[in-house]
């Protein structure tokens, strides 16, 4: 009886067969129950444990899938992001801004020797979803412009889209107010404020890295948080103003970031067919045509200058369109800086 097992029927009622049984019927409900010797289930265990160590093989074997587009490597001297926001569909949409940043990306790559493959586009056009210019997406790029950053880096931020002012939680503002860029996503996911584009973007520099930003968009002016602002008056001459604040430091780890800004904290940018026949942000344009009518290693204020007197002509012709208006004759780009220099011995490079 030691070698008998007892099996359990549908019904319930236990049976005892002998170990070469295959099946048997019970005499109370009459079902019939197929048998399993220990030799089957220990084969059928095999079988599963062996398609398992296949299944794992050809894992290892084949490449792994990218679930999403990998970033371009940031290991490089010279490397961009841009931003271009129309907010299409919008009530407050844009024209102009895609075709910004497509004009500062074959500016960097035809007359500043940016490779191409170093320069990431966040449009509304790009096919990628990383591509798009997401709260998150800004903030991701950000990032991947600055790390593992190096003496003689020189590293490009371009925005051209929507700009605007909140309150200052924090109390490190004067006028109380932090500026910030608006992402597609702004209603739902809130925008990018000043503080944490100082954060991602300034204070990783190393010595010997340089960063330029150029904002275009309303209440830009401070929009990096940088702590020093050049006033340049008509006449050419300059000061600037401190800025710094007490409560949190806005510098870097050693290295410089400068800012180009299409118009004050409180001030509006534009777009215009002025320049170009079609509408192109005025900021970005004067930017690109002052690098170039200046020729090579134009002093800042040099450049500043040709960037002013170019909105200007624009803003005398009185065809703007959009935020310009005839009370913003007096909007102009700023440049802001991590440190006070001489603007007009110290050189622009890229």
């Amino acid at each position: 009886m030691a070698s008998w097992r007892e099996v359990r029927c549908r019904c319930g009622r236990g049976i005892w067969v002998q170990p070469e049984v295959r099946a048997i019927q019970c005499s109370t409900c009459h079902s019939v129950t197929q048998l399993h010797s220990l030799v089957d289930i220990a084969r059928g265990a095999n079988r599963i444990i062996h398609g398992f160590q296949q299944l794992l093989r050809q894992h290892h074997e084949q490449p792994p899938r990218r679930l999403l587009e990998p970033l371009p490597s940031p290991f490089g001297k010279k490397r961009a992001v841009l931003c271009g926001l129309n907010y299409k569909g919008k009530s407050y949409s844009l024209k102009g801004c895609i075709s910004d940043a497509k004009s500062m990306r074959s500016f960097l790559v035809q007359q500043m020797s940016f490779p191409i493959d170093s320069i990431l586009m966040l449009t509304e056009d790009e096919a990628s979803p990383q591509r798009i210019p997401t709260k998150r997406n800004i903030r991701k790029a950000m990032r991947w412009l600055v790390e593992g950053n190096r003496t003689k880096d020189s590293l490009v931020f371009h925005f051209s889209g929507h700009g605007s002012q909140q309150k200052d939680y924090n109390g490190d503002e004067i006028d109380g107010q932090d500026e910030a860029l608006c992402p597609l996503d702004h209603e739902t996911e809130g925008k990018i404020i000043d503080d944490e584009i100082n954060r991602i973007l300034v204070r990783p520099l190393v010595h010997g890295a340089k960063l330029h930003a150029v904002i275009d968009a309303c209440n830009s002016g401070t929009v990096l948080d940088l702590p020093f602002v050049c006033r340049m008056e008509r006449n050419g001459c300059y000061k600037w103003e401190d800025q710094r604040s007490v409560r949190a430091y806005k510098g870097t780890d050693g290295g410089a970031a400068y800012c180009f800004s299409a118009c004050d904290d409180d001030g509006t940018s534009g777009y215009t067919p002025v320049f170009t026949g079609k509408n192109t942000g005025a900021m970005t344009y004067s930017f690109i045509k002052g690098v170039k009518t200046a020729g090579p290693a134009p002093s800042y204020g040099h450049l500043l200058n040709l960037m002013c007197s170019a909105i200007r002509e624009a803003q005398s012709r009185l065809i703007f369109d959009g935020d310009y208006t005839s009370s913003d004759a007096s909007a102009e780009p700023l440049l802001t800086s991590t440190e006070e220099f001489d603007v007009y011995a110290t050189k622009f490079v890229l």
